[in-house]
């Protein structure tokens, strides 16, 4: 008997795969307006009336959206557009793109874009020679992947004003030839002495930069994210204003949390100013409700903090520890008044000891203000150090998990674990052991600094190698892999539960009709490719925001 109130959309055929806590499996759902109004079996089709639109599933697997905890899409957005060096790992593809960006546009002022790998470069560290082979004329302004270092030319640091006789900023470095002059790579925070300099893009351009993304995430299913970083850093654009853009457009139609930029050279004078933004940003689909902490940086040019010095090429304990962004003291007071104040504080944590450090401040919050709901999280945890890893599910702090950073690659194998050591190598990325601790997880990206498919970074989760790994090449550290329900239940309930998006993430009725649909169902062969799985369509709030050619 036809219902009275029939549903907008059914998808019926099956599998859903509804991430409940009993991680059970439905054959039909139904979307009535922006929500979900029923999963079940036969009887959701008694929901189907004469305007009911009726997609059949052929075996083919519904999921919640996927929900990208840590995710840079902006800066993404704007990189795809610029000189783009990303998804390549060799210098002469550098050489050859570079070359090809600077004769395609004759009248830009400043090369620049991204995307390069440090594993192209001995050591890690390109020169301003390479560059100024290529672009004599014009300054160039390249970061790296992951946005942890700068790659400049002759006549960019000449504009800059950088010489032998300028000093490293506290937070990052030169790198210096022999005479101090320096080399063109910038480490950290001394990246912000070149982009300074570099003339910053329109809010047409950022607008661009955003949609652009937006539409690439939603290919990949994704109906949510967490942006890791509102506000100036490193001499990059404040993505605020294309947010606000898109809302008043109404072009925003994914879901946004928005952290605010913690400015690490200030104290609690800048809470004021973070509570203003924090209003002014929450509008429509975006909420800029988190503030964002870089505790320490990475551990490929040896700026992460770490318990324990880092090795010489020798094997020896060298004199360097990382860079504690924050001192730790200082850590504490502020993560403890920005609790109080109602925010969710998003911590950059990869090293041992801004591990630590970062626990210690949620710990500190706790006992000043009692639990909140604040949901704190820390993002990256390439090092972790076995007793703080029950912590996480002590204190309540989730563990945002990066799965694509976690195999055997030329920035691990050469630039990270004879610097670490042996033991140090078995901390990392302890996905497995913080799962069996009770953590909660997330998972995100960290786009552009790697790829935003999570179908890719779920294959990584669970078999602990690159998607794209030759058969019989090793997993790394295989005893920390999780498995596949576990991986997307990360990047969908759990990273839900960061977002603070509590009626999405699942697939249950009342909650938001967030979705995407796979063109296979993984689960019949989670040992196989899982990163071969397709998205076909993404909805959000029962709306198609994206459809494959061959959907």
């Amino acid at each position: 008997m036809p219902h009275s109130h029939p549903a907008d959309l059914v998808f019926t055929g099956g599998p859903v795969h509804t991430v409940d806590p009993a991680r059970s499996r439905a054959t039909a759902l139904a979307v009535r307006g922006e929500r979900i109004v029923a999963v079940g079996h036969d009887e959701v089709h008694e929901l189907i009336g004469p305007r009911t639109d009726i997609l059949d599933l052929h075996g083919r697997l519904l999921v919640p959206g996927f929900q990208d905890a840590h995710v840079h899409p902006v800066g993404g957005g704007v990189e795809l557009g610029q000189c783009d060096l990303s998804g390549a790992v060799t210098a002469e593809e550098y050489r050859r793109r570079i070359r090809a960006y600077a004769d395609a546009h004759p009248d830009t002022e400043w090369i620049t874009g991204g995307g390069w790998s440090m594993e192209a470069f001995p050591g890690g560290t390109p020169t301003r020679q390479f560059l100024d082979a290529l672009v004599p004329d014009r300054p160039v302004y390249l970061v790296n992947r992951d946005h942890h270092g700068g790659w400049a030319n002759t006549r960019a640091l000449e504009l800059a004003g950088l010489d032998a006789r300028t000093p490293d900023p506290a937070d990052g470095r030169l790198e210096r030839e022999a005479d101090g002059h320096p080399t063109g790579m910038l480490q950290e925070g001394a990246m912000v002495l070149v982009a300074a300099a570099v003339p910053a893009p329109t809010l047409a351009a950022l607008t661009e930069g955003l949609l652009r993304a937006q539409a690439l995430l939603h290919s990949y299913g994704i109906t949510a994210w967490q942006d890791a970083l509102l506000g100036n850093h490193a001499g990059m654009a404040d993505p605020s204003p294309a947010y606000a853009a898109a809302v008043r457009s109404g072009q925003l139609t994914a879901r946004v949390t928005g952290s605010l930029w913690w400015d690490r050279a200030r104290g609690t004078e800048q809470l004021p100013e973070l509570l203003a933004k924090r209003e002014e940003l929450t509008a429509g689909r975006l909420r800029a409700t988190t503030v964002k902490i870089m505790q320490d940086g990475i551990a490929e040019n040896h700026t992460a903090a770490l318990l324990h010095p880092y090795l010489t090429a020798c094997g020896c304990a060298s004199d360097n520890s990382g860079i504690s962004f924050i001192e730790p003291e200082a850590l504490r007071r502020y993560v403890t008044e920005l609790d109080a104040h109602g925010f969710q504080v998003h911590f950059h944590a990869l090293g041992d000891r801004a591990v630590r450090e970062s626990l210690d401040a949620v710990e500190a919050a706790r006992k000043a203000n009692g639990w909140t709901d604040h949901r704190p999280h820390l993002a990256h945890l390439q090092i972790v150090h076995p007793d703080d890893v029950p912590r996480f599910r002590r204190l309540g702090a989730t563990a945002n998990i990066q799965a694509l950073w976690a195999v055997h690659e030329p920035q691990m194998d050469d630039l990270t674990i004879p610097f670490l050591g042996a033991e140090r190598t078995t901390h990392q990325y302890p996905f497995g052991d913080l799962l069996r601790s009770g953590a909660t997880l997330a998972a995100g990206s960290d786009w552009p600094v790697s790829s935003p498919d999570p179908m890719a970074a779920l294959h990584t989760a669970v078999h602990r190698r690159r998607p794209d790994a030759a058969a019989g090449s090793p997993a790394f550290l295989p005893e920390q892999r999780l498995d596949l329900g576990t991986a997307l239940a990360a990047y969908t309930a759990g990273s839900a539960y960061v977002n603070h998006l509590d009626d999405t993430g699942t697939l249950r009725a009342g909650n938001l009709a967030d979705l995407a649909l796979l063109d296979r169902d993984p689960f019949e062969d989670p040992a196989g490719d899982i990163a071969g799985t397709r998205v076909l369509q993404t909805y959000v709030g029962g709306v198609r925001v994206y459809a494959a050619d061959d959907a």
